[in-house]
């Protein structure tokens, strides 16, 4: 599918599915080469993702395509069964930059918005989002510290077994009640002087049809940035891409603070054995990149 997406799209159209669970970078992926046409995929009612960011820019390419099929963003990790929480998108979006939220929980699910205390934050602000509930898992395989690490004890709960999971992910809750995922709380970073979430830069990268794929990873500077926002990308197909005019369209969306300062491009982005995209080795690169960087200069 990386290389012929049109092929999904073709056995989708031959079994006649009635329900799909992707993950959204094969949902940008198949937009950017424009496989999916006006009124395509007759038998589909229902498209639900999970696990990344789905770009607003994306999501409204496929409602407008597809009016006839509901779509429906699901939040969950491994450690929570997965899926613990949904939202149904009523309407085509309006604009773009329009955040698309996690939702509300499932069944049996609660999701909760805290700061450091374990204590709630008001509706707006932005914390820590933990969930109970049902779908916990009972711990790591062999894996006590682990466990104990991330599944805590409901400081609100009835009796001991009533536990926490702390999923590392920033979110906060609007007036409405509904949940909305921010970014990883390992991924926010400070340079020059701002707090900065690296997944926003990733979302904005997501919805530029140039660009295949990316991501953004933060390196420590010996300067006064503190650390260096660093851009790894592939262009999309037969796309014309520079540092220097990537650079400018994301200007377009993002204030100059969030912009990286250094840029790879790649044919296609390194992986890991889960599939994903090496951000530890993407890491290295950038280091030794500024390393030499500053013993030349």
């Amino acid at each position: 599918m990386s290389l012929l997406p049109n092929l999904l799209a073709e056995f989708i159209r031959a079994r006649r599915l009635t329900q799909w669970f992707s993950v959204p970078s094969a949902l940008s992926y198949m937009t950017k080469f424009d496989v999916v046409g006006p009124g395509d995929f007759p038998a589909l009612r229902r498209l639900l993702w999970c696990g990344e960011v789905f770009p607003t820019p994306a999501l409204i390419s496929w409602m407008k395509r597809l009016p006839h099929v509901t779509f429906t963003n699901l939040y969950g990790p491994t450690e929570t069964t997965i899926a613990s929480s949904y939202y149904t998108v009523p309407t085509c979006p309006e604009s773009e930059r329009q955040e698309i939220p996690i939702g509300a929980p499932c069944d049996g699910e609660r999701l909760l918005v805290l700061d450091k205390e374990l204590r709630p934050v008001s509706d707006g602000r932005v914390g820590d989002l933990y969930i109970g509930g049902v779908g916990l898992s009972p711990g790591y395989w062999n894996d006590p510290a682990q466990t104990r690490e991330v599944f805590l004890p409901d400081p609100q709960g009835a009796g001991p077994s009533d536990r926490l999971y702390r999923t590392g992910d920033l979110a906060r809750r609007d007036e409405e009640g509904r949940f909305y995922f921010v970014g990883r709380a390992d991924t926010q970073i400070k340079s020059r002087g701002y707090r900065i979430e690296l997944g926003e830069i990733e979302t904005c990268l997501g919805a530029l049809e140039s660009v295949r794929e990316s991501a953004v990873v933060a390196v420590p500077s010996g300067g006064f940035e503190g650390t260096l926002i660093c851009c790894a990308y592939a262009p999309a197909p037969g796309a014309d891409l520079t540092p220097a005019s990537l650079r400018q369209r994301l200007g377009r969306h993002l204030p100059v603070h969030m912009l990286p300062a250094r840029w790879m491009a790649f044919d296609r982005l390194p992986r890991n054995g889960n599939g994903k995209i090496d951000r530890a080795s993407l890491k290295l690169l950038f280091e030794r990149h500024e390393t030499v960087a500053t013993r030349e200069s």
